[in-house]
């Protein structure tokens, strides 16, 4: 079951965490794997970090796994290659998309994976910049990417999208105005994809993590962390894999019945627990 062998798939903001995660979980199940991150190891881009203070911890810390990534799923057997590439660039996004096709042969599975979540502040000290950054990276980026697969999975008559919500955009979160927007409005791109794609056979679905122990959450306030922990039903965070192993199910023929969904993977956050 849940094999993907003759698969390729695409994984934006696959340089760790979950990405990197859902990459190698992929090409476990017999995926060819595109590795894609405005992050790369060997193209530290100075221009990209000053827009994002997590960006530049990640590099600084060494949390930057794209072309590591891309070199296990070679030793698994299978085919990547690695794209530096900028979501809310749609030349670049398009420009990536054909060299995958020219290069694999065709495109099966997209992950919007790609994300910023650096901007905290309550409304009124909400940065105007950063919410258009977060639009700009976190829900258009979405829709490029989906914009720019969707003629080869739709030629195909075969097609896997899956984007990554979060609980912010089910449930609201305090000071992430621009992330939980963001986060809501990919779900409703989620589902409007769903019923346009069903007639091509093209599923679309939105997974909806909760707390994730990625390096990126590690980093963060560890009062706050384990404020957000005990939230959870489990009183624990999840792991990367855990969302990973959703995505190869939403990707695999097991599921081609299953589109217009929000799947949560959130360790019962959105219960009521006390």
């Amino acid at each position: 079951m849940f094999s993907l062998a003759g698969k390729v798939a695409l994984v934006t903001g696959a340089s760790r965490g979950i990405g990197r995660a859902d990459a190698l979980a992929l090409a476990r199940a017999g995926a060819d794997v595109v590795i894609t991150d405005i992050l790369l190891e060997s193209d530290a881009d100075e221009k990209v970090l000053e827009t994002t203070v997590a960006g530049q911890l990640l590099r600084d810390r060494g949390v930057v796994y794209a072309e590591q990534t891309a070199e296990e799923i070679r030793q698994l057997g299978r085919r990547a290659a690695v794209f530096k590439m900028d979501v809310t660039d749609r030349e670049q996004v398009a420009r990536v998309v054909t060299g995958v096709v020219k290069e694999f042969g065709r495109i099966d599975i997209l992950v919007n994976n790609a994300a910023m979540l650096d901007h905290v502040a309550t409304i009124e000290n909400q940065n105007d910049k950063l919410w258009e950054r977060d639009l700009r990276i976190n829900l258009t980026g979405a829709y490029n990417c989906a914009k720019a697969v969707w003629p080869h999975m739709k030629e195909q008559h075969w097609g896997r999208i899956i984007n990554m919500s979060s609980v912010a955009g089910t449930m609201g979160g305090f000071g992430q105005a621009s992330y939980s927007s963001t986060k809501a409005g990919v779900i409703g791109l989620t589902r409007s994809l769903a019923l346009e794609g069903a007639r091509y056979q093209i599923t679309s679905n939105a997974i909806v993590p909760g707390i994730i122990g990625t390096e990126a959450w590690k980093m963060g306030n560890p009062k706050m962390n384990e404020r957000m922990i005990a939230r959870t039903a489990f009183r624990r965070p999840g792991e990367p894999e855990d969302i990973a192993h959703a995505v190869v199910f939403l990707a695999s023929e097991e599921a081609k019945y299953i589109t217009g969904i929000e799947l949560y993977v959130a360790g019962g956050i959105n219960l009521f627990t006390f």
